[in-house]
């Protein structure tokens, strides 16, 4: 988990300092509803293996699938 402070705001983005002053700019959108200049958030990412593991099958068909249709011959060196 990480710790930010709402800084400031500039157009869509919403720049961040964490607690040891670093600067992030973050998508304004993002934040939840009704966020000001010195609120404090925490955010917290978690991986989804599932949903990931789902992706990777996913994008083998895809490419399963082009190689199938894939004549090959279309480059001449």
């Amino acid at each position: 988990m990480a710790r930010f402070t709402i800084d400031r705001f500039e157009a869509q983005w919403a720049v961040l300092e964490t607690p040891d002053g670093k600067i992030i700019n973050y998508p304004r959108n993002l934040l939840p509803k009704g966020a000001k200049e010195g609120d404090v958030f925490d955010l917290n990412i978690d991986m989804n293996q599932k949903a990931s593991e789902e992706r990777k099958t996913n994008i083998k068909g895809i490419v399963d699938d082009l190689k199938k249709k894939d004549k090959g011959g279309d480059i001449q060196l």
